[in-house]
């Protein structure tokens, strides 16, 4: 089968990149032909001011994408165009070329930008789904993007003309939501329940169980708002003794962290920056468990499916599809998000209570095997595939 791939890079990387890369490699291993559209927003760095004047518009309708990718299909006519991100340089404005090549088009939901300027329903250090359940007015309000009203506006401007042009109703033929709990959020901002299926992240290459219990505790993401490390810090200022904490990855709130480190006097805590995927998952691989503390509705993080794979516990907030993919007491433990003393008591019991936390890194292996391999999550892929183009036939 001929596929082609569209996805739009972020200016920093993150886990839809490297979702993205997985799946293309997995395609091309089974034996498919993948033809590969990209654009990437590190174009906006040499843009021109007039250039960036227009963004708002290119953001709506980028006549060039549409055009390029328009060329692409009736040249290579694929049997499917799978789409991960449009957003910026591509828009929305190629499915109407996928229309109009007659080709299905399979979209992942890899986050909430189709109902949420933000993309994230955080604001403010708090959950917030106003624009869905009221109006996108109430984003350009509060300025939840990047916290600017106009860029706030230019992203609401898109999401609303393309309600009004049906486009996610028409434009896409199949909608892959990474959790349960997604899928019932974007059916509940309007998308038809029938043409949402589920299928998560995945671990590409299997990283093998850890030996032995491990040592301590790591996170692993973007120290900002949004991802709890506040709270993890303020939690680790109460355990009743102290426990190692690595923290990998780097931010807007790195200083910020830093000073609460030492404010905190948290001598058991290390801050390792932004380190490489490889280096990630070692030091996953070696924790007694992960902490996810997480405020906001994190769509499928894969810290915690690579956690699974190496046998290592998950703690993580109880909140979205967190919830869903991390069984309370069985592959790790459920603490209140937001709560630094629920945090710490939930640390603690895992920290002193080795053999029932083996339990649970046998129980998260267990789980990857079952749910999070490349095997099964390629099986899920085509079968998402067969019913869209089944759809079109």
């Amino acid at each position: 089968m001929k596929i082609v791939l569209v996805h739009n890079y972020y200016q920093q990387p993150g886990g839809e990149d490297q979702v993205f890369s997985q799946e293309r490699s997995l395609l091309e291993s089974r034996g498919h032909e993948v033809v590969v559209y990209n654009r990437s927003n590190m174009e906006l760095r040499n843009a021109s001011p007039v250039q960036r004047l227009l963004l708002p518009k290119r953001m709506i309708w980028a006549e060039r994408a549409r055009r390029e990718i328009l060329q692409l299909l009736l040249q290579e006519k694929p049997a499917l165009v799978h789409v991960h991100n449009t957003f910026m340089q591509i828009s929305p404005s190629i499915f109407a070329a996928c229309r109009e090549a007659g080709v299905p088009v399979v979209q992942t939901l890899h986050n909430f930008r189709l109902l949420c300027p933000a993309a994230t329903f955080f604001r403010q250090g708090r959950l917030c789904e106003e624009c869905r359940e009221v109006s996108l007015w109430r984003g350009i309000q509060h300025a939840c993007y990047h916290q600017s009203t106009f860029a706030t506006a230019a992203v609401a401007a898109m999401i609303a003309a393309h309600r009004k042009a049906q486009t996610w109703v028409e434009g896409v033929t199949r909608y892959i939501a990474l959790s349960q709990f997604a899928r019932r959020k974007f059916t509940e901002g309007g998308l038809r329940e029938e043409k949402i299926s589920v299928k998560p992240n995945f671990v590409s290459t299997d990283p093998g169980v850890k030996d032995g219990s491990g040592e301590g505790a790591v996170f692993v993401g973007r120290l900002s708002p949004e991802k709890g490390v506040a709270t993890l810090l303020n939690a680790w200022g109460k355990l009743s003794s102290p426990i190692p904490l690595r923290i990998l990855g780097d931010g807007p709130l790195r200083r910020e962290a830093e000073l609460a480190k030492s404010r905190l006097n948290l001598s058991n805590v290390s801050f390792a920056g932004h380190v490489s995927h490889p280096e990630a998952q070692a030091a996953i691989k070696n924790a007694r468990f992960l902490i996810v503390p997480s405020e906001c509705y994190e769509n499928f993080p894969m810290t915690i499916v690579e956690a699974l794979a190496c046998g290592t516990p998950v703690l993580c907030s109880r909140l979205g599809a967190m919830q869903e993919i991390v069984a309370d007491g069985c592959t790790g433990l459920h603490f209140s998000p937001g709560n630094p003393d629920d945090l710490a008591a939930k640390a603690d019991w895992a920290f002193h209570h080795s053999p029932q936390m083996d339990e649970m890194g046998k129980a998260a292996r267990r789980e990857y095997e079952l749910k999070y391999t490349a095997e099964r999550n390629y099986l899920t892929l085509r079968d998402i595939y067969d019913q869209a183009i089944s759809t079109c036939n």
